[in-house]
């Protein structure tokens, strides 16, 4: 039986911690603590804050990796949290070349903690997030198996990704390749390339019985499965490590890997429950 990413019991354990943080991104890290408590410490919003990725993995590289933080709210986020959560990102964005971009997500913790999250942002908290600031939601959450349940509720939606995906590969394709049209196509590419690749490896998740967020780890995985898929597999987690603004490649990604893998997944694990709009 596969074991990786379990911890003793068979749970999903969670990957990230401060203590894995490379020297490196010490004071990224220690910047993000100060500025999200400057930004919304203030009348009580702030909850809790984590990090998630390849920085408290340990596994983020200087100049190439993103930071990626959660902040929790106590009550549903606003445009005002917004613009206080994007002016954070282009602070640290700004200071720190170690950092290739910052994103910031926000939740208001009644979601965070809902049923209907309780297998995907839930887990999400309580597996893939690392503490940083406030009280660990974590703890107010189960723990989890890599089960076909975990599978469906966290990936089991890229059927309605992917009409979006082909609106901006269109809407791209048919703009001038201007500096800032490259950058949205590489970020672009780092969505598609990423999420294809989680969206592979939680498909053979439960089979597998294990848990990885590493791309390239987990594209291995998806190919013992899938051997057919698997060279537009690395594909995707190249792109998703190393981004290119090729809009042919990334169309081949969408259409050809992208509508197989969506309907491969339905049929496996069914659709992920419909959230309100």
């Amino acid at each position: 039986m596969f074991t990786d990413g379990l911890d003793q019991d068979g749970y999903i354990a969670r990957e990230g911690s401060l203590s894995r943080v490379a020297a490196e991104f010490a004071p990224v890290v220690e910047a993000a603590r100060r500025l999200l408590a400057e930004a919304f410490g203030d009348g009580g919003r702030l909850h809790s804050a984590y990090l998630y990725g390849s920085v408290p993995r340990g596994t983020a590289v200087a100049g190439v990796s993103d930071l990626d933080l959660l902040v929790a709210l106590r009550r549903p986020p606003t445009a005002a949290d917004r613009a206080d959560a994007d002016a954070v990102e282009a602070a640290l964005d700004r200071a720190f070349a170690q950092v290739d971009g910052v994103g910031v997500l926000l939740f208001d913790t009644g979601t965070l903690l809902s049923e209907l999250e309780r297998h995907d942002l839930g887990w999400f908290v309580a597996c893939l997030c690392t503490p940083l600031l406030g009280p660990d939601l974590g703890a107010e959450l189960p723990r989890y198996r890599p089960s076909p349940l975990l599978a469906r509720e966290t990936n089991g939606d890229l059927g309605l990704v992917l009409p979006r995906w082909r609106e901006q590969l269109a809407a791209l394709g048919s703009g001038s390749r201007d500096e800032a049209a490259e950058t949205e196509c590489r970020l672009l590419g780092r969505r598609v390339g990423r999420r294809l690749v989680r969206t592979g490896f939680t498909l053979v998740m439960p089979r597998w019985n294990g848990w990885t967020s590493d791309l390239v780890r987990s594209a291995e995985v998806f190919g013992r499965y899938y051997p057919q898929w698997a060279a537009p597999m690395r594909l995707a987690a190249e792109v998703g490590r190393a981004p290119t603004g090729d809009l042919a490649v990334l169309g081949t990604l969408v259409d050809g890997l992208g509508g197989w893998l969506a309907a491969e997944y339905r049929a496996v694990h069914g659709e992920k429950r419909p959230r309100p709009q």
